[in-house]
């Protein structure tokens, strides 16, 4: 058998100080994570980070750079995670949008909130993203080649 990681794309996003979360229902109870999701088969990675920020938000969201990409083992599942993490703007908001199914709400905290609540933090992950971006790690985004089928 071939083993292979769970690719997933996170959006990290800054604004006024504040950071953009989703609050979610998991098996754990209420967790927060970033806007995320798992690559779909086709899927250019810009393109999956951008469906998922709408879909788990109702933000429009623009990748500009990547923040980083992170392996992760969950601890208590044989699941490993690499995950491609994305700053960029936000484009518009439809408040009115039906979030995926999950999803509670869709919340704005600043870093000292982000680092109160990691107990409900789905992976390490979340802050270690934030944490990065305020440490000014950005990569182009041409690092990244997706060539269609």
């Amino acid at each position: 058998m071939i083993w292979k990681p769970n690719v997933t794309v996170a959006a990290v996003v800054e604004r006024d100080g504040k950071f953009l979360l989703v609050e979610e229902e998991t098996e754990a109870g209420l967790a927060f994570n970033q806007p995320a999701g798992h690559l779909e088969e086709g899927e250019a990675l810009g393109d999956a980070v951008a469906r998922e920020a709408l879909e788990e938000t109702g933000y429009t969201f623009r990748p500009t750079h990547l923040v980083g990409i992170y392996n992760w083992k969950h601890p208590s599942k044989d699941i490993t995670y690499l995950r491609f993490a994305f700053a960029g703007e936000l484009l518009g908001h439809d408040p009115d949008r039906k979030l995926d199914e999950g999803i509670v709400a869709a919340r704005w905290l600043t870093l000292d909130e982000v680092k109160a609540t990691q107990a409900r933090h789905r992976s390490p992950l979340i802050l270690r993203c934030i944490e990065d971006l305020a440490a000014g790690k950005r990569y182009p985004l041409d690092l990244l080649v997706h060539y269609p089928a």
